[in-house]
Order: structure tokens, then C-alpha cells, then sequence
């Protein structure tokens, strides 16, 4: 009995040892997926932020590589207050006077300053060589008359003799054309007699109008030599009324009519204007600087205006249209062309030639080139290209209020 019981007993031990190799096989692998799990994530935990860093660093690599930029817009002004224009004032008419005849000067009459009248003697010169063909001419002239004087006689007795029979028809023929040739000679003579008593009276230096002298380089006794133009004797300008000239931007022009009243000051320090009306127009647009040349006609009866000053028309802003400006840090000198940089909305830098008009200083008038709506870059740098990508940092929007425009 105790044999058997014994037998019983062992039995199960005996499966149980069998089934510890699978249970310790089945821990083993559940140990190394838990450690592969823990691994994994922990190589995950370790990567990613890694790979979000290395993302991020080249992102921000990528955005330090584009330049920042400040830009404008330019500025829309109608130059509520005007504008002043540098002008030339000049005499109404003026000449340089010079001789007609060769001899030495004998007299002169009139100075540097003096008020003169139409046809005022200013100087004599005395001619003896002219004076002596004068006589000569003269003398040939009353020669060649008398020359005349007989053959019309003769020829007129030849003519009755040849209608008698008396001579033949050629001697007839002869003493006509010797009448003809006389004539020939003696308005020859004429002719010369009339051109000699013509320069003879340039011997008087007279003024061709009314003005003041301005130069005088002749002293007596000079010797005058007839159309030297490097010689010139006297200068005469009128001074009433006076010619003010001054250019007007070419799209300033269709506001200007003649008749139109302008201010006209006279001098940098000076304060005192006077009235300009416009009298005539060039009519056209120079094609170098881009504006018309205005004529006005000031009065000058109490002769305060100098001829030759420097002046200002004063524009008022009725006339003025509208004009486009740009600060001067945003233009970019290259060679022979002033450009700018534009930037499109995908922040995309174009370089545009642009045409400057007035200087005001900070600010520079732009012709062509750029509008209202365009972003431009303001301090540009020299590598700037077309094509650069770049971001804005701030823009002036189109309109804004502007400084005015400061007077020249």
C-alpha cells in the first residue's frame, strides 16, 4: 500500500518539471519584447526631437538667408503751397555794336551806364581812306554823266543824219550802242557812289534803340577795323520791359496759357515780387531735362530789375499737377543710370531704371519708372540683383501724409 502511494505521488512532479522550460521560454520572450518595446521607444523618444531640430535649424538657416528689407511706396503730392523755379532774367532786346568802316576812332560819347535814345550818336570815326574813294567815286560818277550827256547828243544827230541818207545804218548802230554803254557806265559809277556815301555814314556809331550802354571798349584814337566781330565797340540792352525766362516740368505744362500772372522775385534775399505775364511758349518739351521754357514779360519803368539777376517764378498750385517722390535712400547709382528696387507680392525684387526729376533735398521727383502702388526698397544694398528674394519688414502705403514739398 505504501508503494503504490508513493508511485501516485510522484506522478505529477514529473509534468510540472516538463512544463518549466516552456514557461521559462515563454518569459524570456515576453522579457525581450517588453526590453524591445522599451528600446523602441526610446530610440523614438530620442530621434524625433532630434530630427525636429535639425528641421528647425534649417528652416531657420533657410529664413536667415533671406534678407530683411524696409520698403515705400511712393508719395503722391500736389504741392499745395507751389513751387518755386530758378529763373533768367534778360533785357527785352540787346545788341553788340561793331564798325562798318575801316579808320581810327574819333570821338566817343557816351559811357558804360548811360541812358540812350533811338539813333543817338555814341562815337565818330574818322575814315581818310574811305573819305578819298568817296571823291574818287564822285568825281567818276560826274565823269561818266558827262560821258553820257554826249553820246545821247550824238547819237540823237546821227539818228536825223541816218534818216536824211546822210550816214549809213551801221554808223547809226554804232553811236546807239555807244549811248548804251555810256548809260551802262554811268549807273555803274551811280551804284558805286551810292555804297561809298552809305558806309561813309558809318562813320556815325549811332544806338539801334533805346536802352543802356553796358560795355564800352573803344578809346580814342583806336584803330577800327570794319566787321571785326571779336571787336566789339559798344553793348546796348533795353531793360523796359525785361524777358524772365524759367522751365516748367513736363507735366506741369498743359496747366500754362499766355496771359497767366506769375510772382517774380528778384535776389535771394530779396522779398519784393513782381508780376510776370506769360507772353509766349516754347511749345515744346526738351528732350534732355523734360521740361518747357516759359517766357514772361515784367515791367521795369523804375529800373529796380537788373538784367542778368538771378530770379524765382513763383508756380502756384493751380498750375501744378500732380507729382510722384521718392526718398533719396531708395535710389540705387549704377554707371550712368539711377535705378530703384521694386518688390512684387511674392517678395521678389525687380530693378527699375528710373528718371529723376527736382531735387528737394531728402526727396527726389520721379518722372517715370515706379507708381503710386509699387513697394520700393528703401537703403538697397550694392549686391541687390533682380531676381533676389527678400521679406518685408514694413511699408509706407501709398498716400500718406508727406512732408511739403521745400521751396528752391
Amino acid at each position: 500500500m505504501s508503494t503504490t502511494t508513493h508511485t501516485e505521488s510522484a506522478g505529477p512532479s514529473s509534468g510540472e518539471q516538463k512544463l518549466d522550460p516552456i514557461r521559462t521560454r515563454r518569459r524570456f520572450r515576453r522579457i525581450l519584447i517588453v526590453v524591445g518595446a522599451v528600446f523602441s521607444i526610446a530610440l523614438v523618444a530620442g530621434f524625433i526631437p532630434q530630427l525636429r531640430q535639425r528641421q528647425t535649424a534649417t528652416a531657420d538657416t533657410k529664413e536667415l538667408a533671406i534678407p530683411t528689407v524696409a520698403v515705400v511706396s511712393p508719395i503722391s503730392n500736389t504741392s499745395g503751397s507751389g513751387l518755386n523755379l530758378p529763373a533768367e532774367v534778360k533785357p527785352w532786346q540787346e545788341a553788340s555794336i561793331f564798325a562798318r568802316v575801316n579808320g581810327y576812332l574819333k570821338s566817343w560819347l557816351v559811357d558804360i551806364g548811360a541812358h540812350v535814345e533811338k539813333d543817338q550818336l555814341l562815337a565818330e570815326i574818322d575814315t581818310p581812306d574811305l573819305d578819298q574813294q568817296l571823291a574818287q567815286a564822285r568825281s567818276q560818277a560826274k565823269l561818266a554823266q558827262k560821258s553820257l550827256d554826249q553820246a545821247k547828243s550824238t547819237n540823237t544827230k546821227w539818228q536825223d543824219l541816218f534818216h536824211q541818207g546822210v550816214v549809213s545804218e551801221l554808223d547809226s548802230e554804232n553811236m546807239a550802242t555807244s549811248q548804251a554803254t555810256n548809260q551802262a557806265n554811268t549807273e555803274a559809277f551811280a551804284a558805286n557812289l551810292r555804297f561809298l556815301e552809305q558806309e561813309v555814314a558809318f562813320k556815325r556809331v549811332t544806338a539801334p534803340f533805346p536802352g543802356i550802354i553796358t560795355i564800352r571798349n573803344v578809346n580814342v584814337g583806336d584803330l577800327i577795323t570794319a566787321n571785326n566781330t571779336s571787336f566789339e565797340m559798344f553793348h546796348i540792352q533795353q531793360t523796359d520791359p525785361l524777358r524772365v525766362y524759367f522751365r516748367l516740368p513736363q507735366s506741369d505744362t498743359p496747366q500754362i496759357t499766355v496771359g497767366q500772372t506769375f510772382d517774380v522775385q528778384v535776389g535771394a534775399q530779396s522779398a519784393k515780387t513782381y508780376p510776370g505775364k506769360v507772353s509766349s511758349t516754347s511749345g515744346a518739351v526738351s528732350p534732355d531735362s523734360r521740361t518747357m521754357l516759359v517766357e514772361l514779360q515784367v515791367d521795369n519803368s523804375k529800373n529796380e530789375i537788373l538784367p542778368g539777376s538771378y530770379a524765382t517764378v513763383r508756380v502756384p498750385a493751380s498750375v501744378l499737377g500732380k507729382m510722384l517722390l521718392l526718398p533719396d535712400n531708395t535710389l540705387i547709382f549704377r554707371g550712368k543710370d539711377q535705378q530703384v528696387g521694386v518688390v512684387d507680392d511674392k517678395g521678389v525684387v525687380q530693378l527699375r531704371d528710373v528718371k529723376i526729376g527736382r531735387d528737394f533735398g531728402v526727396q527726389s521727383e520721379i518722372l517715370s519708372g515706379v507708381t503710386e502702388s509699387d513697394k520700393v526698397i528703401v537703403n538697397p544694398s550694392d549686391s541687390l540683383t533682380t531676381g533676389t528674394t527678400v521679406r518685408v519688414a514694413a511699408a509706407t502705403p501709398t498716400g500718406s501724409p508727406s512732408p511739403e514739398v521745400p521751396k528752391k
